[in-house]
C-alpha cells in the first residue's frame, strides 16, 4: 500500500470552531498566537466530510495524521491525540504522527493546507488542501482513487 499522510488543522479540523468557543477575554489575551491557547484543540469539530474521508481513504493506503504542535501550547500534543482517539478511533490507532518537519517523513502523499512545516518540501506529492484543484474533500477524494486505479 501507497503511504499518505494527512494534516490535522483545517484538513480534518475545523480550526475556526475552536476559535468560535473562547470568550472574548481569552481572545484578546492570545491575539495573533490563537494556536497557543490550552485546550483549544479539544474544543474544535471535523471539517465536513473529513472523518468519512479519512476512513475511506484508509481502507485504500497506509493512513497517518501528520501535524503540528505548537510548542507554546502545553495541552496541544495531548488535545490532538485525544481528537484523534474521539473521531477516528480504530481507523487511527497509533498513527498520529507530530512532527515540525513534515519532509522527514517516507511517503507517496501528503494532504496538507499550508506548505509550512516541511510540507512543500516533502519527497511525495504535495496535495494541498481547499487550493485548485482540491478545493474540498471529494475533490482529494477523486483524485487519490483515480491515481491508484
Amino acid at each position: 500500500m501507497k503511504i499518505l499522510y494527512v494534516d490535522m488543522d483545517n484538513v480534518l479540523v475545523n480550526f475556526q470552531s475552536g476559535i468560535d468557543q473562547l470568550s472574548p477575554e481569552i481572545i484578546a489575551q492570545y491575539e495573533a498566537k490563537l494556536d497557543e491557547v490550552p485546550g483549544i484543540f479539544s474544543l474544535m469539530k471535523p471539517i465536513e466530510g473529513a472523518i468519512e474521508a479519512y476512513k475511506l481513504l484508509s481502507e485504500k493506503f497506509d493512513t497517518y495524521i501528520l501535524s503540528t504542535s505548537p510548542w507554546e501550547n502545553p495541552t496541544a500534543a495531548s488535545d490532538k491525540f485525544a481528537w484523534v482517539k474521539k473521531y477516528l478511533g480504530k481507523h487511527a490507532y497509533k498513527r498520529l504522527i507530530l512532527t515540525h518537519h513534515k519532509n522527514l517523513n517516507y511517503g507517496d502523499y501528503l494532504i496538507d493546507d499550508r506548505p509550512n512545516n516541511g510540507a512543500s518540501q516533502f519527497e511525495g506529492k504535495f496535495i494541498q488542501f481547499r487550493k485548485e484543484p482540491f478545493e474540498n474533500w471529494n475533490s482529494v477524494i477523486e483524485y487519490l482513487l483515480k491515481t491508484e486505479k
